[in-house]
């Protein structure tokens, strides 16, 4: 009788086991591997602006989810308006919301150390422009340096979505994915019409407008990736040259998305255009078998 029971138990035990167990062991590893990825970005997302919006982040909203990454570097709360702090907040828990839809489907991996300081967005800007900005490019000090700091970051995960779609094997995957994408996109859009509201402006005191600033992003992020062309500022010109704004990044001909490669995630993240140099955002490199896999590779 008693082992009777003991062999009820075990196989109880079991099968909530599998209950529990998330949707990855019913998934080809490829996609696998291509649903963990954008981890790495929702991640940096959240904190961003979770800390943003409320000087809080992750660790004080949803711990559990973290898996017991370092907290983020040098992330503040910024001097937002009661209008754009409302929004990046909704972002942040949209974020949060990401990164648990993600890891309930597959086992996912811990936060990475990321670098959100000052001084990392400012690298970023001194890279843009091709030479350093004084005083250098503070994203906490008000909406439009914020706003600028948040088209650096988000616009490249949305690709990565994009490119990541046409390789997955599974409905799970592809459902999942088209979830995330629309919400990255709803993202993209709100934070370039907020920034095309201002785009004439100057950004104070680099005497640049804030359209002149989103081209030059662009262009770093064209640079940096090393695909071509895949990202467009606020003030870029049309093939008949009759449209003088761009709201919207999309391909010429048939006015899709553009799509990158996680290499081409890498090279832009890291600030360094190499998938195998980890720096900037992610200063020991992004997590997952597919950042990871870059990091032992010997090419540099």
């Amino acid at each position: 009788m008693a082992a009777t029971s003991v062999g009820s138990l075990m196989v109880i035990t079991c099968m909530s086991i599998l209950l529990l167990a998330p949707a990855a062991s019913k998934l080809p590893k490829p996609d696998i591997h291509l649903l963990e990825f954008p981890l790495n970005l929702e991640y940096l997302e959240a904190e961003f602006y979770l800390y943003g919006s409320m000087g809080m982040g992750m660790d004080q909203i949803q711990p559990n989810l973290t898996g017991g990454g370092p907290p983020p570097v040098g992330v503040r709360r910024a001097n937002l308006s009661p209008l754009v702090r409302d929004i990046i907040a909704q972002f942040g828990y949209q974020e949060v919301g990401h990164v648990r839809a993600i890891k309930s489907t597959v086992a996912g991996f811990a936060r990475p150390l990321m670098n959100l300081s000052a001084a990392s967005f400012a690298n970023v800007m001194n890279n843009a422009f091709g030479r350093p900005l004084h005083p250098p490019f503070d994203p906490y000090a008000n909406d439009i340096n914020y706003l600028i700091a948040s088209y650096v970051i988000p616009y490249v995960g949305l690709t990565g979505y994009v490119g990541s779609a046409p390789l997955l094997q599974t409905p799970t995957a592809k459902k999942l994915v088209a979830g995330l994408l629309g919400i990255e996109s709803g993202q993209d859009a709100v934070l370039r019409t907020l920034l095309y509201q201002r785009a004439k402006e100057r950004v104070i005191p680099y005497g640049v407008t804030v359209g002149e600033v989103t081209d030059r992003i662009s262009e770093l992020r064209n640079k940096l990736g090393d695909a071509g062309l895949k990202d467009e500022g606020l003030t870029i010109l049309d093939i008949g040259g009759k449209i003088r704004g761009n709201i919207l990044s999309a391909t010429n001909t048939y006015s899709l998305s553009y799509a990158r490669t996680p290499e081409e995630v890498l090279r832009i993240v890291y600030q360094t255009g190499k998938e195998q140099l980890p720096g900037g955002f992610f200063p020991y490199g992004a997590n997952g078998t597919i950042a990871r896999q870059y990091l032992k590779s010997p090419k540099i």
